[in-house]
């Protein structure tokens, strides 16, 4: 039986491991802290400069199963503080290529939430950059549009593979440090 939930922060008869709370003059009650925003005179303090918005950036190949998907894994893994990313296909394929996941995997990438998206679904998303990996000219509604070329590895050897993941690794590390020193410019 579970015993029932009592107020005060004891759980039956253990106290708090923390010791007993109390309130500073001023501050906001446990419960507004949880349900709500604390009270404008809680929030003063010292000035924080509020961090620059992330770079959002769409990788676009033709299937999404391959060049795009290593780029989104790459900028996620690497440049999370300065990018938001997403990828897509011109035509998607139905999953990702298995040697695309065992490729990022042996480079300790994550990639496991990831799956093929096509551009429709893209289509109502802002973006700043439109990386171009297709070789195919398309529109999208927003962002800049770039090119990369990068070779399709699909139904290709895994050495294949390895070297367009070294290829993209770079080119998203160029772009992850390009970013980083546009938002730090005084």
């Amino acid at each position: 039986m579970v015993p029932p939930r009592e107020l005060g922060g004891v759980r039956g008869s253990r106290p708090r491991l923390r010791g007993e709370v109390k309130p500073k003059a001023g501050a906001p009650s446990p419960a507004s802290a949880v349900w709500g925003a604390a009270p404008k005179s809680a929030q003063a303090g010292p000035a924080v400069a509020p961090a620059p918005a992330k770079r959002r950036v769409l990788f676009v190949c033709i299937g999404n199963s391959c060049r795009s998907q290593m780029a989104e894994a790459f900028a996620r893994a690497y440049g999370s503080d300065a990018l938001w990313v997403q990828s897509a296909g011109l035509g998607p394929a139905p999953m990702v290529a298995p040697l695309t996941r065992q490729i990022l995997q042996e480079k300790n990438v994550r990639s496991d939430d990831q799956f093929p998206k096509g551009l429709d679904m893209m289509a109502r998303e802002k973006f700043d950059l439109v990386v171009n990996m297709s070789g195919r000219q398309f529109s999208f509604p927003s962002g800049q549009m770039v090119e990369w070329v990068v070779r399709d590895p699909i139904g290709q050897t895994a050495e294949t593979y390895r070297s367009v993941a070294e290829q993209i690794e770079g080119l998203v590390m160029r772009l992850i440090l390009e970013t980083r020193a546009a938002f730090n410019k005084p």
